[in-house]
């Protein structure tokens, strides 16, 4: 009785937090993000698909709980793609986007970059970010290896070139005290990495909008593929781009340029890279699931909204799509 008031009842394929809500998304994606999903053994992660399927298919051993069957969920879905149904690799997974990628945020908000160190740490961030939108695209519809090269090289290029070029006129800014071009030049990475994610998710994914991506109907039925959906999904992921970074490269320079100035740091110099590695680990660890909880994986949008060829092929008002993370 104090389990099934504690959590819900279980349906297979439906989150288990609602996700009309802000705080039903965080919720769903702080389970999708757990990072000790990453630990999760290839016999436990069978015995969970195992259990799965009994259910599906009405088989289910006595005494399975709901907490076991939606634990079951969770680590599924951390680690199997959605539409192919294959492990995501480890290192491109949401849930080791924090532990893989917190080293490249640490360098990229180091202070007095090169023009060498600053192309290196671009570089690097985009190739993290690359692989892991194609990692957790929507796979509906196949993309040709060219597309993903194509996407990678101009959202390297794009980076680099921004992150660059902002760096050489902070240089040039004569009129700034030092201190307050430290400053700034720490908020260098934010406008070259949220504009470069841009390009990463519509460059990467670009196939998506000439193909379409699929639609589902209430029964999880496909009832076609969408040009508009896909816009739609590469919007709202792109939008997340755009937000994910904003806390993590603009608080950390703010709060390191106060921490540097305490007696303590100052007598201690060494302690300086493990407290801003700890700042960058913290605001990472929150900003994500924030970002991606703003919309559904899986989306909604109207029937009516969408091409006429798939109004006519259901009766539904609502159609279904995933968004990709």
């Amino acid at each position: 009785m104090a389990e099934s008031a504690a959590c819900p009842a279980f349906q297979l394929g439906r989150p288990r937090y609602e996700q009309g809500s802000f705080l039903g998304r965080l919720r769903h994606f702080a389970d999708i993000i757990d990072p000790s999903t990453l630990f999760v053994s290839e016999q436990r992660l069978k015995e969970c698909l195992k259990l799965l399927d009994d259910y599906k298919h009405g088989e289910l051993p006595p005494g399975v709980s709901d907490g076991q069957l939606w634990e079951a969920q969770k680590i599924k879905q951390a680690i199997i793609h959605p539409d192919t149904g294959e492990k995501i690799f480890m290192p491109l997974r949401m849930s080791g986007y924090v532990p893989f990628g917190t080293p490249i945020v640490i360098g990229l908000l180091l202070p007095n970059q090169t023009v060498v160190s600053t192309i290196i740490w671009q570089w690097l961030n985009q190739s993290h970010n690359a692989c892991v939108n194609y990692a957790n695209r929507n796979a509906t519809k196949p993309m040709p290896t060219s597309k993903f090269l194509q996407g990678y090289v101009g959202a390297v290029t794009s980076a680099v070139s921004i992150a660059v070029g902002l760096n050489v006129l902070i240089k040039k800014a004569n009129r700034l005290s030092p201190a307050t071009r430290m400053i700034i030049q720490r908020l260098v990475p934010f406008p070259a990495v949220a504009s470069a994610n841009i390009c990463n998710v519509g460059l990467m994914r670009h196939n998506e909008l000439t193909e379409g991506i699929d639609v589902l109907d209430n029964n999880g039925k496909v009832v076609g593929s969408s040009k508009i959906a896909a816009r739609h999904a590469i919007t709202e992921t792109a939008f997340t781009r755009v937000v994910l970074p904003m806390p993590i490269f603009i608080l950390p320079p703010i709060i390191m340029s106060y921490l540097e100035r305490l007696r303590f740091l100052q007598r201690n110099r060494r302690l300086l890279l493990p407290v801003h590695s700890l700042v960058c680990l913290l605001t990472f660890s929150l900003s994500l699931p924030l970002a991606i909880s703003l919309f559904p994986q899986m989306s909604q949008i109207e029937v009516s909204c969408l091409e006429p060829e798939i109004a006519m092929a259901t009766d539904c008002k609502m159609v279904t799509y995933n968004k990709g993370l």
